[in-house]
């Protein structure tokens, strides 16, 4: 029978284990929203144990108590707002010293905390010995090992939250910031213990010392109170960035003199993985090697791909050859033939470039490679106006923009997370290989593999150019620094792979399934009507609009059949070359669709490449767009991202048309 209920907050560092922990806890009885007012995931779980109802939240990672992200100001308000009984924090056996930063802010708080020594099985597999009692006793905290993944210490865990739970109040435990931090730090306290509410809602001294490191959160809590005048007065009186150092310094020191009497071979040592940093993340090496790895991807994804594109087009065609045979009703024959499997042939015979592009990109994302990118960008992406941890939704763009775009939430400065919002779907998504793949090879040959490389490339370099001129106009402001884990290189598993491939590729064939198949079904219904018309012709409907976009994009060196393919790719960009095939009358045949672009007076090499370029560049898909509303909060950007990014596009296709043509490059 349950006789009380307990809350429990679990806070961490980022991949410390938390959702191994959290899992281990609550089973299947958890449920998952998002925080109010913000988008960050919150997660719920139920425990019952030993008459206790146990209600635990899985707060989201944070390096310090120092709010900079929208994760940190959610996982902090938390603790000191609604005050949990207990605040688990789980610390990463093999990383202490990172770890216990989190630690002595935890301990100014005053709050009851349990430390879960997680991983604790690596941390001895490593030589470390890890002494309990002594940790217990510097800290002043139960100290618990756990294993979450394998549910080792998580019924100790759970008395020990018990035990802090129906203890009394918990003192605050102070860590000396020298005597010029402290003096103001005193002030300060002096200060808000005039105001009746600040002083009963949060620690004196927590607060105080927010306030010192300037802690932008902290100092929007204090605006309205019948003290925040003084305090301002006297912070313009401190170098709050240099205070917020010291006081970090001291922390460090802390940590450091504890830290040989906690742990035994705690010091570390250069890996393996340090070794290969050494040249993988080298400030000259690390982008050529970066930029070598992904080339190889791109040409290894061309080669291995075709012979499986081969095999999808001749069963496509040998499909649609047969029901064209065996309907005798005209109409219904080239619907079923030319439009849902002609069309949506067109699309999956690109399945096998996809799904071996995802396979390796999920290698090096496995390998641990693909979190060195984002600090090997780290310089170059400062330089441009933001921060490395916004190139981490960028190449995820590469998979889909949606994803990425909603990765963004991890970014903590607003105009940092905006900027990268506005500039990640130039990242050259999943969807638009098949545009790539079908003119590359059709007019590039055997250089196929490295145009789409390029195409990827300049894909980086207009979101680096778009973001710096954000930054010097419309978002003007300094990007926030940049701290990352890197996680130790690993041989990535088949098995991990192949899911990471599927997952990613399966969003792919939903859509080919679905979006695709009836964006595919409607041109073909455009180009079929009126009755009588010969279809996809310039009578049809179809050949009516574009038309009249066509003098839209002539300057482009696009013809009609093009502009209406741009516009249903809208819808998703994968359409663009089903509705090439539905236009040109080939169906899902990729062979017929090269031999009629070839064919195609107005088609050849230089304004496929500027049409590859618009198809990177122009608007977004319906799905990106709903989500930059989401994430936006505005509708005026939103619009914004629309407008700019397809202007651009016709900018660049066009310089790309005109200047080859001047020099000699046409047809």
């Amino acid at each position: 029978m349950v006789t009380k209920k307990i809350t429990v907050a679990l806070a961490g560092n980022p991949n410390v284990g938390k959702t191994t922990i959290f899992n281990a806890i609550t089973g299947a009885r958890q449920h998952v929203g998002n925080w109010p007012g913000v988008t960050v995931e919150k997660k719920i779980g139920i425990r019952n144990y030993k008459d206790f109802e146990i209600e635990v939240v899985d707060l989201p990672g944070t390096y310090s108590l120092t709010a900079y992200s929208i994760d940190e100001i959610v996982a902090r308000d938390y603790i000191i707002e609604e005050r949990p009984d207990v605040v688990v924090q789980i610390v990463d056996a093999t990383n202490l010293e990172r770890n216990l930063y989190l630690t002595t802010q935890m301990m100014e708080l005053g709050s009851k905390v349990v430390i879960a020594l997680n991983m604790s099985d690596l941390a001895e597999q490593k030589g470390d010995i890890i002494f309990k009692e002594k940790m217990e006793e510097f800290l002043e905290i139960p100290v618990v090992k756990t294993v979450g993944s394998k549910s080792i210490g998580i019924d100790r865990l759970l008395d020990e939250i018990i035990k802090e739970a129906v203890k009394g109040p918990h003192h605050e435990h102070e860590i000396g910031y020298g005597n010029k931090a402290e003096k103001k730090i005193n002030e300060l306290e002096n200060i808000i213990n005039n105001d009746n509410v600040l002083s009963k809602k949060y620690p004196l001294r927590w607060l105080s010392v927010k306030l010192l490191e300037g802690d932008e959160n902290i100092l929007q809590k204090i605006e309205g109170s019948s003290i925040a005048g003084q305090v301002k007065k006297l912070l313009e009186t401190a170098d709050l960035e240099d205070y917020e150092a010291v006081m970090a310094d001291k922390r460090y020191d802390s940590i450091n003199a504890m830290l040989p009497q906690m742990c035994l071979r705690c010091v570390k040592k250069l890996t393996v993985s340090d070794m290969i940093d050494r040249v993988f993340t080298n400030k000259y090496l690390g982008l050529p090697i970066f930029l070598a790895f992904m080339w190889g991807a791109f040409e290894l994804t061309f080669t291995m791909a075709t012979p499986f594109m081969d095999l999808i087009d001749i069963v496509f065609g040998w499909v649609a050859g047969f029901v064209a045979e065996k309907i005798e009703i005209q109409w219904l024959a080239s619907l079923i033939a030319d439009g849902i499997i002609g069309g949506v042939g067109s699309v999956l015979i690109f399945v096998p470039n996809i799904f071996i592009l995802f396979f390796l990109l999920s290698i090096l994302e496995g390998s641990g490679y693909l979190a060195r990118a984002a600090f090997i960008m780290d310089k170059l992406m400062y330089s441009i106006g933001l921060q490395g941890k916004s190139f981490i939704p960028m190449l995820m763009g590469f998979g889909c923009s949606v994803p990425a775009i909603m990765a963004t939430r991890t970014i903590e400065d607003e105009k940092d997370r905006l900027i990268t919002i506005l500039v990640t779907p130039f990242m050259s998504c999943g969807a638009r290989l098949p545009v790539y793949v079908l003119l590359a090879g059709t007019f590039f040959g055997k250089d196929a593999g490295s145009v789409i490389f390029a195409i990827y490339v300049l894909g980086i370099l207009a979101a680096i150019i778009s973001a710096k001129l954000f930054r010097n106009t419309i978002l003007k402001g300094d990007p926030a620094p940049f701290i990352m884990e890197l996680p130790p290189y690993r041989i990535p598993t088949l098995k991990a792979s192949a899911i990471h491939m599927w997952d990613k590729g399966s969003m792919y064939l939903k859509k080919a399934g679905t979006i695709i198949l009836f964006g595919v079904i409607f041109v073909w219904l455009l180009a079929s009507l009126p009755w009588g018309v010969e279809y996809g012709s310039k009578d049809s409907f179809v050949g009516v609009i574009g038309h009249i976009l066509e003098p839209l994009v002539a300057p482009l060196g696009f013809d009609w059949q093009i502009a209406v393919a741009l516009i249903f790719g809208f819808i998703a960009k994968e359409i663009v070359v089903g509705s090439l095939g539905v236009l040109y009358g080939v169906g899902e045949d990729e062979e017929a669709l090269s031999t009629s672009l070839i064919d195609e007076p107005s088609i050849y090499a230089l304004n496929a490449l500027g049409l590859m370029v618009f198809t990177l560049l122009y608007m977004p898909c319906v799905a990106t767009i709903g989500v930059i509303r989401k994430e936006s909060g505005s509708w005026k950007w939103t619009v914004f991202a629309i407008v700019y990014s397809t202007v651009f596009a016709w900018i660049m296709a066009f310089t790309i048309f005109q200047a080859g043509t001047y020099l000699g490059y046409g047809i």
